[in-house]
């Protein structure tokens, strides 16, 4: 008599290989509703999108990396200002009715490195320094795959793309990393650079007392008690579009009387500009995605934050101060407070400082970095990629060293 011993799999196997089964069959079942050559692929202006902004603001809640910059209410106001000759890819599915599943802002430059060399730029300008695409999350290499694909193919659009101010790391590097490799498409990352980002993992109670240090956190409330001798201290958060409408006011005035305005800060100087801004956020406080924090003493705002929100991620979009009390560090307290709020946020996960490398205060106060590169891509095997790497590479270099002296004589 043959003896017959079933052995069971492991429990935590069977689950594993469910969880294998079920992953492969959702992969399935995306890859079928949104094949690459199921998805229609279109170039139109951005001051031709309004149109669509319902789906548009649909695909930024669903983006895989939200952007903020990206999105109808900011985008729209901005076009007039920064995007007169700026286009978009837009990636549609193939269903009816048919759902927007990417979105590719950028423009033709016919010229660049004074050659006649055209070249597809991600849509960045002095008020936006972040370029990730909006791109379905639930299909996002099959949309990338489509964007890079119609790039390719379309001739009136230039086959060199460069995307300015794109994450090196996260889900929309790892998919373009992905549809480039099984493409064979070259690239290059260029002016690569890190910039501070809040980002707090594991235990955030007290992360500006931790990011400070002791020291200097003794130092901020010594600041703290001496500035609060000189009248009564308010910190105070408008979110509501009213409150933001007004706030937004504070700190235009404050920007045009500090050391930005005074060197001709651009909101500052330009009413066009003014009226984007105060566009932008009167769109985004419509959605509940601006919060503007105030610092007021005696009821005078003294320092004003304005951080935009989309999905998971914030942005420190914009800080002004009162200069004439700048040994009170008003900045730098409205940081600390504004650090706490987001750290006991529990829907952010991250938020962009959008400053620049030599920003002291945000490098100082939030500990994790963002890093970001100007990726440049050859969706045509003709494109002149060889020559444009080293130009682009020679332009980065001399955008450095002008950097370097600028801060050099700031000191």
């Amino acid at each position: 008599m043959t003896a017959i011993t079933s052995i069971a799999p492991a429990p935590h196997l069977v689950l594993g290989g469910t969880a294998a089964a079920i992953t492969s069959a959702r992969r399935a079942v995306v890859a079928r509703r949104y094949a690459v050559d199921a998805l229609a692929v279109e170039w139109r202006a951005l001051s031709q999108l309004e149109s669509i902004a319902d789906e548009w603001r649909e695909l930024a809640a669903r983006a895989l990396v939200p952007n903020v910059f990206y999105e109808p209410a900011f985008a729209l106001a901005a076009a007039p200002v920064f995007g007169r000759e700026v286009g978009a890819m837009l990636v549609w599915s193939g269903t009816a009715p048919r759902k927007l599943l990417g979105f590719f802002p950028a423009r033709v430059e016919t010229r660049r490195y004074g050659l006649k060399l055209p070249v597809l730029v991600g849509w960045t300008h002095p008020f936006a320094p972040f370029s990730a695409p909006l791109v379905e999350r639930e299909a996002a290499e099959p949309v990338i795959a489509a964007w890079l694909a119609h790039a390719a193919e379309d001739t009136a659009l230039p086959g060199l793309l460069l995307l300015p101010y794109l994450p090196e790391e996260g889900p929309f590097a790892a998919a373009l990393a992905a549809i480039l490799r099984r493409a064979q498409m070259p690239a290059a990352g260029f002016n690569r650079h890190v910039r501070a980002q809040l980002a707090p993992r594991g235990n955030r109670s007290a992360y500006v007392e931790h990011a400070l240090g002791p020291r200097q956190f003794r130092e901020l409330r010594r600041t703290a008690r001496r500035l609060s001798e000189l009248g009564a201290l308010l910190f105070t958060t408008a979110t509501e579009p009213d409150a933001v409408a007004t706030a937004i006011e504070d700190f235009l005035t404050l920007e045009a009387s500090g050391p930005k305005g005074k060197a001709g800060a651009p909101a500052a100087r330009n009413d066009e500009i003014r009226g984007f801004v105060k566009a932008a956020i009167k769109g985004l406080a419509a959605e509940g995605k601006v919060s503007i924090d105030r610092v007021f003493l005696d009821g005078r705002p003294i320092a004003v934050a304005i951080t935009l929100r989309s999905g998971d991620t914030a942005w420190l979009w914009k800080a002004a101060y009162d200069e004439a009390l700048a040994r009170y560090s008003p900045g730098v307290m409205l940081a600390a407070s504004l650090t706490d709020e987001l750290v006991n946020d529990a829907a952010i996960e991250r938020t962009d400082s959008c400053a620049t490398g030599d920003q002291r205060v945000m490098n100082r106060t939030w500990g994790e970095q963002l890093a970001l590169c100007d990726l440049m891509i050859a969706a045509r095997p003709n494109a002149r990629f060889s020559q444009a790497r080293r130009l682009e590479a020679m332009r980065s270099r001399a955008v450095a060293a002008s950097d370097s002296v600028r801060r050099l004589f700031a000191r």
